[in-house]
């Protein structure tokens, strides 16, 4: 098999044409083509059309390899679950429903280990319930909300799955989500993503078949104790005594209080930087023209994404999407931003966000968590609720609090007040989240759009410590048979590295396993 790149498809142009295209680079006909990715090409305003990748049988592959430009041998194999090769006395228990949680689930039960999964929250379509409740201006459920719960912090996002981690697992995962119902244009878009309408179900059917394959699911139950004896875990206490000897710890970046007592347990974690910042919203169609110019409107067109990168850098960017509440603990705000499978929401939004290390909040291993929760409550405070603050950009830009909004109508429930960002981050991070607005707009012409809205704060984006972990075995260098794992122990960063190293974990703990017990 061989790939091919940057073969171009216009925009009206069907994936079906793209054999006879290949027919005329080759001249001569392959056995098969198939799409293996397609992205949009948009650097000429003029001239915005897709880009693809394919896959070509043909006889005498390294003719052709020596023949095309962006030609090159593709190895097409595909992780396969490994197996345990034994019975087992006891079960393994993984701790968290979030990705790395989930997959790592899913390939113990592929092998055979029939796992226990552990999960603070509620199942998905309940948790959903208390969300809604909460987005409605009702009481927030500390334990059921957009951090914690069935599917973790990654279902109520945009369910974006491209990343740059290079990985093995990635081809298997994404076939996974499909096969667990997200649409199969995962497998081929440069930009996958599935919507939070959609990760529901997904959730629901992952967890059937984990079920179906020996797994025991216990919602509501939370992780309070960890038992070592001569340096290896022996058990867990969540609700009840679990005695094990392998645990994998996908607690999220959120789980703060699980933190304290691992850290009680002598479990071995380092601080580490992050960053916070605001949400931004403009109206997609303004950024859709910016990014497409005369063909925005174009019904094959996606609507439109950006990203970039300096001292004030966008992440999370959602086409369509809306900015939600993500608060985990009472009287305090965090912001997260989401899209539905279609995105098709009025608004675009994306984190801003500026990095910030122990020169911003100290040196003790939880300084930068307080400074997270630190941030989150002064949000409450100049509210005094849960409506969000925010700022126009102009106002920002000049340097005035916000007393009104403009045309960009805030999709933030229960609801936003008009305040000053100024009052809420220290100096250089505001200074350099205007700057980073402005330089953005250099390149994207009206990113500094004066009546864009920021939403505050943007606290979660990635976790504030991370579990030390051997380099070879992945287990937790405190206590063997412990393996801290994805977003929460600081091995992770999207929805797809953190379901990668979940499976990680899990083939090094089932490699321990067949070892011998």
């Amino acid at each position: 098999m061989i790939k091919i790149d940057g073969i171009r498809l216009g925009l009206d142009e069907g994936v079906d044409s793209l054999e006879n295209k290949v027919i005329k680079l080759l001249s001569a006909k392959p056995y098969s083509v198939k799409l293996y990715k397609k992205a949009v090409d948009a650097r000429k305003k003029n001239d915005v059309h897709f880009v693809c990748s394919v896959l070509v049988n043909i006889e005498n592959e390294g003719k052709y390899v020596q023949k095309i430009k962006n030609a090159h041998i593709f190895n097409t194999e595909e992780f396969v679950y490994p197996t345990v090769s034994k019975n087992l006395s006891y079960r393994p228990v993984v701790i968290g429903t979030g990705p790395a949680g989930s997959f790592a689930a899913l390939c113990l039960a592929k092998a055979g280990a029939k796992p226990i999964i552990i999960e603070r929250g509620k199942m998905v379509d309940d948790r959903k319930r208390d969300t809604d409740v909460f987005f409605g201006g009702g009481n927030l459920n500390s334990n059921s909300n957009v951090q914690f719960g069935e599917g973790g912090a990654g279902t109520f996002s945009d369910g974006k799955l491209n990343t740059g981690t290079n990985s093995p697992y990635m081809r298997k995962i994404l076939s996974e989500y499909v096969r667990f119902g997200a649409n199969e244009n995962i497998l081929t878009d440069a930009k996958p993503h599935i919507g939070t309408d959609v990760l529901i179900n997904v959730a629901k059917n992952m967890r059937a078949e984990i079920e179906r394959l020996g797994g025991t699911y216990l919602f509501e139950h939370q992780l309070t104790d960890v038992e070592i004896k001569n340096g290896k875990i022996t058990g867990i206490t969540a609700g009840e005594k679990i005695d094990t000897p392998y645990v994998i710890l996908a607690i999220g970046h959120s789980a703060r209080d699980t933190f304290s007592m691992l850290f009680e347990k002598g479990i071995k974690m380092i601080q580490k930087p992050f960053s916070v910042g605001v949400r931004i919203e403009h109206p997609q169609e303004l950024i859709s023209k910016a990014q497409f110019g005369k063909m925005h409107n174009h019904p094959n067109l996606p609507p439109a994404d950006y990203k970039f990168g300096d001292k004030c850098y966008t992440f999370c960017m959602c086409p369509g999407g809306y900015v939600v509440a993500a608060a985990s603990e009472e009287k305090s705000i965090v912001t997260n931003g989401m899209s539905f499978s279609e995105r098709d929401g009025e608004n675009a939004n994306s984190a801003l966000l500026v990095n910030v290390d122990n020169r911003d909040f100290g040196e003790n291993l939880f300084d930068g968590m307080n400074f997270q929760r630190m941030i989150e409550k002064k949000a409450y405070e100049m509210t005094g609720s849960y409506s969000a603050p925010c700022h126009t950009v102009g106002d920002f830009l000049k340097g005035f609090s916000s007393t009104k909004l403009g045309s960009v109508k805030p999709t933030y429930r229960p609801g936003v007040v008009p305040s000053d960002m100024r009052k809420l981050f220290s100096k250089r991070i505001c200074d350099n989240i205007a700057e980073g607005i402005t330089n953005i707009d250099k390149k994207l012409k009206g990113f500094a759009y004066s009546d864009a809205v920021l939403t505050a704060p943007e606290t979660r984006s990635s976790s504030p410590v991370r579990m030390v972990r051997d380099a070879d075995t992945f287990q937790s260098v405190s206590a063997k048979g412990l393996y801290p794992c994805g977003e929460g122990a600081g091995y992770a960063g999207g929805i797809m590295s953190a379901a990668a190293d979940g499976i990680r974990c899990a083939v090094k703990l089932i490699e321990e396993i067949n070892k011998g017990e």
